[in-house]
């Protein structure tokens, strides 16, 4: 077969399970935080590295977020059966990488890796990373640039695939829509916020004998939890309508 057909047979098949990559590293990252250097030792030096690996992953949201929030309707989905998009995206995020989701996901699992402080393991990530994401892109951009043709080839042109050119920042033309954010991003709030406070528990543990953290991390924690069932009311709330809405309009027919 072709390498360009096996390329994108196989990144079609990535596609389907591209949310599930960072759970294969969950039990190399726990081996690494309980190998982590003594806490005792170095509290202060270990609290900033933590708040640092948070904040990596922070950004990786907030790209995320903005993202799907600012994006058309019809694209930025989590489709996982086939490819989709109404429209091709090319303002906010979209203006200086063209997959800007991709980077949000690396950056939030960047953060977690990180937290373990084991240099083997982040780069680990980083290569596992980007064979794993390579022929997803690949697929991806093959299914736009036959759907859109020349006007993906002037974008794809000038935007780099993943490392961001921020100088070619370009305001995005959509609103942002809160409620769709809230909704699609509920998940990643809470990996975010389920994780670091679970791996701070596993290295006080490992480390001291007990599973006392920081205040922070407990408000990390409830912030995500309430994150998550604000989301999942607004979606239940959000099914009942559209399935009202559309009893109203058989009854109109």
């Amino acid at each position: 077969m072709p390498l360009i057909e096996d390329f994108e047979r196989t990144g079609s098949w990535l596609f389907r399970w591209r949310s599930y990559l960072p759970f294969v590293f969950l039990p190399l990252i726990v081996i690494a935080v309980l190998r982590y250097p003594a806490i005792e030792s170095n509290p202060n030096l270990h609290f900033a590295w933590s708040i640092f690996s948070l904040s990596v992953s922070l950004v990786g949201l907030f790209v995320r977020c903005h993202t799907v929030g600012h994006a058309a309707e019809g694209t930025s989905g989590r489709n996982t059966h086939t490819q989709l998009a109404e429209s091709l995206n090319t303002s906010g995020f979209y203006s200086v990488v063209r997959h800007p989701l991709y980077l949000g996901n690396f950056l939030i699992a960047l953060g977690i890796v990180l937290l373990s402080a084991s240099p083997w393991l982040i780069v680990f990530y980083a290569m596992a990373f980007t064979l794993y994401y390579e022929r997803i892109m690949f697929v991806e951009e093959i299914f736009l640039r036959r759907k859109f043709g020349r006007k993906f080839m002037e974008w794809a042109n000038r935007t780099p695939a993943f490392v961001p050119k921020l100088r070619q920042w370009r305001s995005a033309e959509q609103p942002i829509d809160f409620p769709k954010v809230i909704r699609a991003e509920s998940v990643a709030v809470a990996v975010i916020a389920l994780t670091f406070p679970t791996l701070e528990f596993a290295m006080h543990y490992a480390q001291e004998g007990n599973v006392e953290i920081e205040t922070s991390w407990y408000v990390l924690l409830a912030s995500g939890i309430l994150t998550y069932i604000v989301a999942r009311v607004m979606k239940r709330q959000l099914r009942r309508w559209l399935k009202y809405e559309r009893i109203l309009y058989e009854a109109a027919k």
